[in-house]
């Protein structure tokens, strides 16, 4: 009575999950999502009987198609398991885990490599933004192995270029939902922008923090916690999500000046949205960058720059080092046109995966699925 699927387990950025093509999976997304649950091990506070880690960045899954739009090449749904609640969340677009769906691709056929490098358009179906993903293909064969480093993972690994061509607005419409740059949520100056993700942007300060608290010190402030949750979910209703209680978006984001003096630098720390980031979510920061150069908006106001046209270099310092955002201005709205930061990949494993019979009876049972 197992159910025997394909499986290949991959590290995208910062994060880590299982891939699958879609066709390896059910058609019906709520059976597919029961599955979902049942391959992570959820709801359990460790996953231990599946293959999730107990955390929100190692409980995600990618899902790879050939592209339905004729100007892309493979279609990428992403979805966040949760780790402790029977909930899938199919809303929001993952960067780190996008990072390793063009690779996923080329290793599976669904992408021809090239000689040197292969551009693969990516299709995201949670959001629908398009976003070009650069792959490293010396003699037309993919590679995991290069010089590029990424905070947060150890080693180096074959760099992996993304670039956000029109995530602005993808989830709601527009790049500021509610038509302000900046307003009060609860009490707080907040901006909500809907960049690469929907997020809810605070200044540090304003809870009484540096910026640089670490992800335990912050997990550990219930009353802080409690309130993010407040600002969000309200923030949500007004960015025209309605009640995100079982969705992980909005992001809230705490911001402080950078610490490099050297240049253009922020510093952030991101939640997922209950819990501090260790690192960064490679989607959280291109919106956090491109935030960061429009005047008006909480991330400037962290030591933002004036105006200027063409790209510009933003370092997001967070948990596990940093990363650079680059970030192109549209010459006559001065908002954000374009976005590309650099990620890595590598291929865990590939092999059966095996559901139990158990996941036959949990058919029957709901799932809090928000799609």
């Amino acid at each position: 009575m197992e159910k025997i699927i394909p499986c290949v387990l991959m590290r995208g950025g910062t994060s880590r999950g299982p891939f699958f093509l879609g066709d390896w999976l059910p058609s019906d997304p709520a059976e597919r999502d029961r599955l979902l649950l049942t391959v992570m091990g959820s709801p359990h506070a460790l996953q231990v009987d599946g293959l999730g880690g107990g955390n929100s960045l190692t409980s995600k899954v990618a899902i790879v198609s050939r592209s339905t739009r004729p100007d892309c090449d493979i279609d990428y749904l992403f979805a966040q398991v949760s780790v402790e609640r029977a909930c899938v969340d199919t809303r929001p677009n993952c960067g780190n885990m996008l990072s390793g769906a063009a690779p996923f691709a080329i290793d599976e056929g669904l992408v021809q490599a090239k000689n040197g490098e292969t551009s693969v358009r990516v299709h995201n179906v949670n959001t629908g933004a398009v976003i070009e993903a650069v792959v490293q293909t010396p003699g037309g064969r993919l590679t995991y192995e290069g010089d590029a480093r990424i905070d947060g993972v150890p080693g180096t690994a074959a760099p992996v270029r993304l670039n956000f061509l029109d995530a602005w607005g993808a989830v709601t419409g527009s790049l500021f939902p509610t038509g302000r740059r900046q307003e009060t949520v609860d009490g707080m100056a907040a901006t909500l922008i809907d960049a690469a993700m929907p997020m809810v942007l605070l200044r540090a300060a304003d809870f009484g923090l540096r910026g640089d608290e670490s992800p335990a010190e912050l997990d550990a402030d219930v009353a802080l916690l409690a309130c993010l949750e407040r600002i969000r979910r309200v923030a949500g209703a007004r960015m025209g999500l309605g009640d995100v209680s079982d969705s992980v978006i909005p992001k809230p984001a705490l911001l402080a000046p950078g610490a490099d003096p050297s240049g253009l630098s922020l510093r952030s720390r991101y939640f997922t949205p209950h819990s501090c980031h260790r690192a960064h979510a490679a989607t959280g920061a291109v919106g956090v960058a491109g935030a960061f150069l429009m005047p008006g908006t909480v991330a400037h106001d962290c030591g933002g720059p004036a105006p200027q046209p063409g790209h510009r270099g933003v370092r997001i310092e967070h948990p596990s080092g940093a990363m650079e955002i680059h970030v192109k201005l549209n010459p006559d709205s001065g908002e954000v046109q374009a976005a590309g930061l650099v990620r890595t990949a590598r291929k865990i494993m590939k092999g059966l995966l095996y559901v139990p019979e158990r996941y036959a009876l949990a058919q029957r049972e709901p799932v809090a699925a928000v799609a």
